[in-house]
């Protein structure tokens, strides 16, 4: 968070990521940011060090174990989908987990582009957040754009994750909270929980992060339901679904009069009425 001095984990770290940066040939990686929570100086004995490097062109995944392992990276390793532009890397150095994203430039500028049509990532928090430990100047460029939230995309991520709230009868949460039906219930206020997030963080025009360390991002927003942290990991906790629904309820009066939204108020308020009831 701003204000916040780095962590001594965080500093550590963030010299285990410059000497990898200055590792990668600067003939092939034009930006290098670090991201997540050294980023942001929040670091911990746990923490692992997340950097985007963005390439002139594209590489092959075999192209960046080469340059990760000459970097200095063990035991290398890759998640998530294969064969698309997003080559991932994963490994460590002296005992610290790294997760290298290999982006060529043309797909970067891509990624930055969707953000403003409404792509629910979380690439734009990385990058608000990041640390150019080699640029071209690309990530002041983009920073300089995720700077301005434009009103039409909140309102639009307001609307939409209110989509859910609504549209069957309200008697329906009672089918979900009789005993046998635990993971259906989990499975629902999770959903509401990401979505109650979703529009909190448009109205305060913030791009949305992980759910990690919550309470801590969302304490400085200036509009959200009190309590806004504490009343997820209550509900999720105890698989209470009126605090939930009361929790949804106290997001949407927050909200701007969307379609959705107008109707979630009267959907949300007969759910609860009808909770506490049963």
């Amino acid at each position: 968070m701003a204000g916040t001095l780095p962590t001594e984990q965080s500093r550590r770290l963030a010299e285990i990521a410059r000497r990898v940066a200055d590792a990668v040939p600067e003939g092939i990686a034009v930006e290098i940011v670090l991201t997540g929570s050294v980023s942001r100086g929040v670091a911990d004995d746990v923490s692992d060090i997340e950097m985007l490097l963005v390439t002139s062109e594209q590489l092959s995944l075999d192209h960046c174990f080469q340059l990760s392992s000459a970097a200095g990276l063990e035991r290398l390793g890759t998640w998530g989908s294969q064969g698309t532009p997003s080559n991932r890397v994963s490994g460590d150095v002296d005992g610290v987990p790294l997760e290298l994203i290999w982006w060529p430039r043309a797909f970067a500028e891509e990624q930055v582009d969707a953000l403003f049509e409404g792509e629910p990532t979380g690439t734009g928090d990385a990058l608000a957040h990041g640390i150019a430990l080699r640029t071209c100047g690309l990530l002041d460029t983009w920073q300089a754009r995720l700077g301005a939230y434009p009103e039409e995309l909140a309102l639009e991520r307001v609307d939409n994750a209110a989509l859910t709230w609504g549209g069957f009868a309200a008697a329906g949460l009672l089918t979900i909270v009789r005993p046998t039906e635990r993971v259906a219930l989990l499975e629902r206020m999770l959903d509401d929980a990401l979505r109650v997030l979703k529009i909190v963080y448009a109205l305060n025009r913030v791009w949305p992060p992980t759910t990690k360390r919550l309470a801590s991002r969302v304490e400085s927003l200036a509009i959200k339901p009190e309590r806004l942290a504490e009343r997820i990991e209550q509900a999720l906790t105890t698989c209470d679904l009126l605090l939930m629904t009361e929790l949804q309820l106290d997001t949407a009066l927050l909200a701007p009069d969307t379609p959705n939204i107008v109707r979630a108020r009267a959907w949300l308020a007969e759910g609860a009425r009808l909770l506490r009831e049963n």
